[in-house]
């Protein structure tokens, strides 16, 4: 994983990129690749590279060209199958300069075009700019692991992995918020691309490719998510039975796992959270790591949340050299500005902090990449909101039934304040819209609701901005034909797939938490293979009846301790606005809820939030707050040292590098790189 950045002229009209806004780009993503720094440079396009050097780390710079030195790229990621598609391409005539699956990217779309990114299995945001044609090409792999943002502006297109790399090339960007993404972010947890959160900054959405030549743009999606029809033969449908499901799945996450372990020149590590997912990926990683295996595991000091037990049953089981790092409120409270700094969007939940901490002492131990269990509830369908879904949809054919309302009380056991403890209260809150059973999104509904909630928070200009606005209505606008066609838990899963997996978990806390310590997570889950093969699975192989994760529980029995596979699903979690609220909470605090910070944003009403903060700040006692509350805390506190870093105050790169410049006087380029 790295950084990229470039500035392409649109229009004859634009000035070339200067070299000092490239470096400031490039200086920006210092964080995401500190091993090497490079720059290329031409009348209309320049590109900038970050580089976490993981394959090839003799001779994998970038940016990096073909042997004409016409055709260049910037790449952030793995291509992970690039072994083989580079004995492809050479039976197809195509010579290599290097080992890095950088070239096989850059050889593969001469080859290909675009239909290069449906063979590549990885995950990756690539520009390739071939400068004969004056074509820009812009790809970002399937689930939008890697980030990729672009701004157009003045004759001008500017695109980085994180957006303060294209705060920092150009200071007349504007710099405010966009009530569209805030609006998103408060509805669904997230912003769904290409929708961003600051104005005129989008992101390029996940498995799609966008191309710039002659004046004009054009985008189209090479992959989405896609899922057997049920009606006729259920066209697509895996037709084999579960046990040889169970012997696909673990097949094809062996071969996942192995490739993510393999595909490295550096020594590869693994999150440990003590649930079924991580310790299934440590068991099969342990087979591939040789000598020394390092795992990594969060602990925490409320009790409520910590899994320390569980982790070291699994450490202990695969004979790893375990790493864990302790996380208490006061920590998460130190740190949170600067995990705002890297999400580069608001938050409703404190999560990613004490990721933020796992990452750096992963670096701290000398490893660069580490395998994690993302992508795992998704596929198949491990959360409780599936569970919910289907127990909703069931009550909703006899919505009078009181036995059908009880299977309730069999969701988020986890909760110290669970909506299902009082069987009134489930039933009201569960039983909102229950008459749209069958409705898409029916059962993301409740979610959607309890975060909307939060817009009561906002100030009377937000309000204006964007009560005209209806993101569930726009998100389900944008549905693929075929999703009336899928069974409900397909069409739960691909809304899961497109907002909260890829908007907060791979984005808040994934990606940004890792690369702001130089970490590369991979995600064996996410391998296209065998994503392919879960979303083929018929829905009572995943969720049979209401036990979670079925076939993979299965797959796990022979490696996984037992007292893993047979636990309580327990979702990673940790305290909320309970960090923020104790007497010794550090001044910031105070500061971004003060009223003339509330009213310089301009996002939140300051009397709602004094209520709010003061509601909290009773309860601090017993520890009692509403799910409601916490979100609403943590998300107008993100929000508003979001506004301090980004809006009021100018991100600009804080580092210069000296690079060395071979300037090619024919072709008037620079190529640099620095070590």
């Amino acid at each position: 994983m790295c950084g990229i950045a470039g500035i392409v002229a649109l229009n004859a009209a634009a000035a070339s990129p200067s070299r000092e806004a490239l470096m400031r780009m490039v200086g920006a993503l210092a964080h995401r690749g500190p091993d090497e720094h490079g720059l290329y440079r031409d009348r209309r396009a320049g590109l900038a590279h970050a580089r976490l050097s993981v394959v090839d780390l003799s001779s994998g710079q970038q940016p990096l060209a073909d042997t004409g030195d016409t055709t260049w790229i910037v790449f952030n990621g793995e291509i992970f199958n690039y072994v083989e598609l580079r004995e492809k391409l050479i039976a197809l005539g195509h010579r290599f300069r290097t080992r890095s699956d950088t070239e096989v990217a850059l050889h593969a779309y001469r080859a290909w075009g675009e239909a290069a990114f449906e063979r590549m299995n990885g995950q990756w945001a690539i520009a390739i700019w071939d400068s004969m044609a004056g074509r820009l090409v812009l790809s970002r792999d399937r689930f939008g692991i890697c980030p990729l943002h672009f701004c157009e502006h003045a004759g001008r297109l500017y695109f980085a992995s994180e957006v303060k790399a294209i705060f920092a090339a150009d200071q007349t960007i504007s710099r405010a918020f966009d009530p569209a993404g805030i609006d998103q972010t408060f509805t669904l947890w997230t912003v769904v691309p290409p929708q961003g959160v600051f104005k005129g900054i989008n992101e390029l959405e996940p498995g799609h490719v966008r191309t710039y030549q002659d004046g004009t743009v054009r985008e189209r999606a090479f992959w989405r998510p896609s899922y057997p029809e049920i009606s006729g033969a259920r066209q697509g449908e895996f037709t084999g039975s579960c046990d040889e499901a169970v012997d696909r799945v673990r097949g094809a996450l062996e071969a996942a796992t192995a490739l993510r372990m393999v595909r490295a020149d550096v020594p590869v590590g693994c999150y440990l959270s003590g649930g079924l997912d991580s310790s299934l990926v440590a068991a099969l990683g342990r087979r591939f790591a040789g000598e020394r295996f390092q795992t990594f595991s969060l602990r925490f000091a409320d009790a409520e949340y910590d899994e320390t037990r569980f982790q070291r049953l699994v450490a202990e089981a695969t004979g790893s050299e375990h790493h864990e790092v302790v996380v208490s409120r006061g920590d998460i409270a130190a740190i949170f500005p600067e995990v705002i700094h890297h999400t580069e969007r608001p938050i409703l939940r404190t999560a990613p902090a004490p990721l933020f901490l796992l990452s750096r002492l992963v670096r701290e131990r000398g490893i660069k990449v580490v395998l994690t269990g993302e992508g795992a509830d998704e596929m198949f369908a491990g959360y409780d909101l599936f569970r919910e879904g289907k127990v909703r949809r069931f009550w909703g054919r006899q919505p009078a039934s009181t036995r059908r309302s009880r299977l309730l009380e069999r969701l988020y056991p986890y909760l110290t304040r669970s909506p299902v403890q009082q069987q009134a209260m489930a039933r009201q809150f569960f039983g909102r819209n229950i008459q749209a059973h069958d409705a898409p999104g029916f059962a993301h509904d409740t979610r959607w609701h309890t975060t909307s909630a939060i817009k009561r928070l906002f100030s009377a200009d937000m309000r204006a901005e964007t009560e005209c606005r209806d993101a569930v209505s726009e998100l389900l606008a944008r549905l693929p034909a075929e999703f009336p066609r899928w069974s409900p838990l397909a069409q739960d899963q691909y809304l899961e797939v497109q907002t909260l997996m890829s908007g907060y978990l791979l984005s808040s806390q994934g990606d940004r938490m890792l690369m702001a310590h130089s970490v590369e997570g991979r995600f064996p889950f996410l391998d296209d293979e065998l994503v392919r093969l879960a979303n083929s699975l018929p829905a009572a192989y995943k969720l049979r009846v209401l036990d979670e994760k079925h076939v993979l529980k299965r797959v796990a029995e022979p490696i996984v301790p037992s007292e893993i596979v047979t636990r309580k699903k327990q979702p990673f979690r940790a305290p909320n606005a309970l960090c923020f609220v104790a007497d010794d909470a550090p001044e910031y605090v105070r500061e971004a809820l003060s009223e003339t910070a509330l009213r310089e944003a301009n996002i939140f009403d300051p009397k709602a939030v004094t209520r709010l903060l003061g509601k909290c700040q009773a309860r601090t006692g017993d520890g009692d707050l509403s799910n409601a509350d916490n979100m609403a805390l943590v998300g107008v506190l993100s929000t508003q040292l979001l506004h301090r870093q980004f809006v009021a105050n100018c991100p600009s790169a804080t580092r210069d590098y000296a690079l060395s410049v071979d300037v090619n006087r024919e072709h008037r380029e620079e190529r640099l790189h620095v070590a």
